[in-house]
């Protein structure tokens, strides 16, 4: 970690514990005040600390947004814990949670979760703390089907369309047409898009007032189930994501998707 890095970190801290001034924030690091206001005027550019009018720094409502989200997806896996253990145990598969961060069009989703059969015969490399594509899986499909039709524009306008098998979508009206059958239908596919020897479906997890919190994903190598047989999970998985929305709030107003397949 670089010492600048650190310095900010610490700074933060100090912040939280209640030192605000600039003199007491060089003193208490052993740092310089220019070194200490170059940090300060970082963090703050960042939205992580602000300058009040009497000269103080306090913590900054980008602090307090990431830690609601943090807190949220905390709640989500605690709700979710056994029902994915039984979805596993049930189809004998990995099961993977995705969750989406990010505002103005740059969103990145991260695995939160993972949970793979005791006596699988083959591993998936994907780790809980990686990057998940947003435009070739199927949790990257699903949390950006999730977005307002607006930002769900804005979001692909921003992304890298890799072609990462012969199968991923690189053009942005074919993504847009497929996130929105997605958002129709509650659950998505990746039909070896993101690795050619794996296929996936997975299907949102939604809050008490009709947000997506996460997507929740099986992911079959095809040495094991044909991309076919796959799709025989969503029944399962889609029963499975709405036992979770209901743990965490969420009560329907009319009947969820019908998990039709294409």
């Amino acid at each position: 970690m670089s010492q600048s890095l650190v310095r900010a970190l610490h700074l933060l801290d100090l912040l939280a514990a209640g030192t605000g001034t600039l003199g007491a924030l060089a003193e208490a690091t052993g740092s310089h005040k220019s070194t200490v206001l170059r940090l300060l005027r970082d963090l703050e550019g960042a939205g992580f600390v602000h300058r009040a009018p009497d000269h103080r720094y306090v913590l900054g409502p980008q602090l307090y947004r990431l830690a609601d989200v943090a807190l949220e997806h905390v709640d989500v896996l605690r709700a979710a814990a056994p029902r994915l253990r039984d979805l596993r145990d049930r189809v004998g598969q990995t099961v993977h949670v995705a969750v989406l961060d990010g505002h103005g069009g740059r969103y990145r989703a991260t695995y939160v979760d993972k949970l793979e059969p005791r006596d699988a015969p083959v591993r998936m490399a994907s780790r809980v703390g990686s990057e998940a594509v947003l435009h070739c899986t199927a949790v990257g499909k699903v949390l950006l089907a999730g977005l307002s039709p607006a930002d769900r524009a804005e979001a692909v306008a921003t992304l890298d369309l890799v072609r990462r098998t012969g199968r991923t979508l690189v053009d942005p009206d074919r993504l847009l047409a497929e996130l929105q059958d997605v958002a129709d239908r509650g659950w998505a596919q990746d039909h070896a898009e993101n690795e050619t020897f794996v296929n996936c479906v997975a299907a949102p997890v939604t809050g008490p007032h009709g947000e997506v919190l996460a997507a929740v994903s099986l992911s079959v190598p095809d040495v094991l189930l044909p991309h076919e047989a796959v799709l025989d999970l969503v029944p399962p998985l889609l029963s499975a994501t709405a036992d979770i929305a209901r743990d965490c709030g969420f009560r329907p107003t009319s009947p969820p998707p019908g998990g039709e397949l294409p």
